[in-house]
């Protein structure tokens, strides 16, 4: 087992990663035994990986209720949360109950924010079931739905009491979303770790046939870095907001195209294609960085280019982002892999150039 710490004073918590850890889930969370806990999941992985996680629990005397939320992006919203929190009412939930999110990103956002406003707040965890929830949303407390104006714009930071990372669940998930994890992967080593970024150039074949090894790299390191940032910014008062690199432009892609029809992963992907051009106009990010991260992208299977998206409409969608400062739209740069930084100062034709450049690529 590989233990990264989210450092954060009282609120620090364990990210463990490893294998089989299903199985032995009731031993390495925050359980007594007599203790009550709700698993908040959805069809597809609960059919997976419930009885597993169920059995783990019954094993430790541990009793458990599950609740099901539908799949998929396109139920981030308030409808579900206000379903998901009248059968925690019906089960009568208490302020002592554990809540645990089995899934991808959708059930994590929602278990977590669920967490964060019943009964004014309970514990959670989270056991991330695919590679996108295990190198980013499970880690970091941000919690939420979206709204059909734009995406987890209604919100809460809600700390878990650990993530529990099982590298053996990744087998299960199709690959197109194994894909799209990835893009978060490389974005970590886009902004914080050039030697990073150049170990998954190499290692990029292995990671999208599931080497075991790799994978747990991958991860791990993803983790540490988000780990670190999120312990030196919390609340994304400053060094945190370099996470959201091709993010602006990626929720965009998301709530123009229609939630669902972009995979998050797959617009961040497009996203920081569209940043690194920007970069080069904005902050001198070399031509031959650009061409890596394209080429990265590319080697991992997702898109380098955006869909065609009128003008307004960009900038309508970028300026309902949550980066929006005195109305002014703040872009996360890059001007060397493994560097980031936050600029307000971006023309908008600059912008539109920089997305007009990355929707030429193929």
């Amino acid at each position: 087992m590989i233990t990264v710490d989210v450092g954060l004073g009282e609120r620090s918590y364990p990210i463990h990663i490893g294998s089989g850890f299903l199985r032995e889930a009731a031993a390495r969370l925050p359980l007594a035994r007599g203790a009550r806990a709700v698993i908040v999941s959805n069809p597809i992985v609960a059919r997976l990986h419930l009885a597993t996680l169920r059995k783990s629990f019954d094993a430790a005397g541990i009793r458990i209720d599950t609740v099901l939320v539908p799949d998929g992006e396109t139920h981030k919203d308030a409808a579900t949360l206000n379903d998901l929190l009248t059968r925690l009412l019906e089960l009568g939930t208490e302020r002592g109950t554990l809540l645990i999110a089995l899934g991808g990103g959708v059930v994590g956002d929602l278990a977590g924010f669920a967490a964060a406003i019943y009964q004014r707040g309970i514990a959670f965890v989270q056991v991330p079931t695919t590679l996108l929830a295990q190198v980013d949303s499970s880690v970091g407390g941000k919690t939420g739905i979206n709204h059909p104006l734009g995406k987890n714009m209604i919100g809460a930071f809600w700390q878990p009491r650990a993530v529990l990372i099982d590298v053996d669940c990744l087998a299960t998930l199709p690959e197109r979303e194994l894909r799209a994890g990835l893009a978060e992967v490389i974005k970590y080593g886009a902004i914080r770790d050039g030697a990073f970024f150049a170990w998954l150039e190499g290692a990029i074949g292995a990671l999208v046939a599931r080497d075991g090894e790799a994978l747990v790299h991958a991860i791990e390191r993803s983790c540490a870095i988000k780990a670190a940032v999120v312990a030196a910014d919390e609340r994304e008062a400053g060094e945190r907001a370099i996470l959201n690199f091709g993010h602006t432009f990626g929720h965009a892609i998301e709530a123009v195209a229609g939630y669902g029809n972009w995979l998050h992963g797959e617009a961040v992907a497009a996203g920081m294609v569209c940043a690194a051009r920007l970069s080069a106009r904005s902050c001198g990010l070399r031509a031959n960085d650009v061409a890596r991260l394209e080429a990265l992208v590319r080697a991992a299977g997702l898109p380098v280019a955006p869909p065609a998206i009128p003008t307004e409409r960009w900038l309508e969608a970028m300026r309902r982002d949550k980066k929006v400062e005195g109305g002014a739209l703040r872009f996360v740069l890059i001007d060397a892999l493994g560097h980031a930084l936050v600029r307000s100062d971006v023309a908008e034709a600059d912008v539109m150039q920089a997305i007009a450049e990355a929707s030429i690529v193929r």
